[in-house]
């Protein structure tokens, strides 16, 4: 059950409770739209913003949302909202079902489990929130612990936070936990999502914070503010210069292929097969993203 490739450069948290900010979501060129059920909802709006968010995504009118990718996020385990979040989402049509704080390999079966037994469909993709030590320690575990499940995401505030650490430039205190999470999703085949920008007004803190993301090997940024968007999509994309290089890769390996010869070289640069491979990822992640950028007109 491998997850669908697919471009998530850009994944914009909605408030669950914010009939004007889902209608937006239909206008915004995010790849992901996270409605969001926990952080963003008080206690006493859990029950309505949920029916109505499902209701939304589930509608006629939820064919505008499209080629976004869907994605709910949903309260934790051991709340007193949780097990109905999961039934609601499980016979919805969202994507996928955004669980927070989960910890340990064992809760990520226990949800896949219940979504199963909720006769959730097999589309339906389970993503995990990594947002504690605890979790940190454990993320190779927790990612390798289900094939529903598709996604890890950061959750840098809540780990800032546990670790009694600060939010400074650069993010020094997390860069290790950030590497084992990258870490942890690859060595599982799992996508991985960055952690939110606070400051909506600094964009180029952001750009700075998006682009240390993107070196470090995440797949896309968890977004805050529309405003987020373009810059997450232009930085977690290929660049031109990135594509020009992975053609030229791509094609001499080619022609070595049809001469027959064992050794490429590219602009001075010895070429290895680790080289075309990225080189490969690359062009075919180009080719998803300009197709996600046609279908949203």
């Amino acid at each position: 059950m491998a997850p669908t490739p697919r471009p998530r450069r850009s994944a914009l948290y909605l408030p669950g409770n914010n009939a004007r900010a889902l209608e937006k979501g239909k206008t915004l060129p995010a790849d992901v739209l996270i409605f969001d059920l926990e952080d963003a909802v008080g206690p006493d709006a859990k029950a309505d913003s949920r029916a109505k968010v499902c209701e939304v995504i589930s509608s006629s009118s939820s064919v505008d949302y499209q080629p976004r990718e869907i994605v709910v996020r949903i309260n934790g385990l051991g709340t007193d909202w949780h097990d109905d979040d999961l039934a609601a989402v499980a016979a919805s049509a969202a994507h996928g079902v955004l669980v927070p704080k989960v910890e340990t390999g064992k809760e990520v079966q226990a949800l896949a489990a219940a979504l199963d037994g909720l006769d959730a469909p097999q589309p339906l993709r389970l993503w995990a929130m990594i947002e504690t030590p605890r979790a940190l320690l454990r993320v190779e575990e927790i990612a390798s612990a289900s094939d529903r499940l598709a996604v890890l995401v950061v959750g840098t505030n809540d780990l800032v936070n546990d670790m009694h650490g600060l939010h400074v430039p650069g993010r020094a205190p997390v860069v290790t936990a950030l590497s084992l999470a990258v870490l942890g999703a690859r060595a599982a085949g799992k996508a991985i999502l960055d952690g939110v920008f606070n400051t909506i007004t600094d964009e180029a803190g952001f750009r700075a914070e998006a682009r240390q993301g993107r070196e470090m090997g995440f797949d896309g940024k968890t977004l805050i503010h529309p405003s987020q968007i373009a810059p997450a999509n232009e930085l977690f994309g290929p660049s031109q210069s990135q594509l020009a290089d992975a053609r030229k890769i791509v094609s001499a390996y080619q022609e070595a292929q049809a001469a027959g010869d064992s050794v490429i070289t590219v602009d001075g640069r010895m070429i290895e097969s680790l080289h075309v491979r990225d080189a490969q990822r690359i062009l075919a992640l180009a080719d998803l993203i300009s197709e996600l950028e046609s279908r949203a007109g």
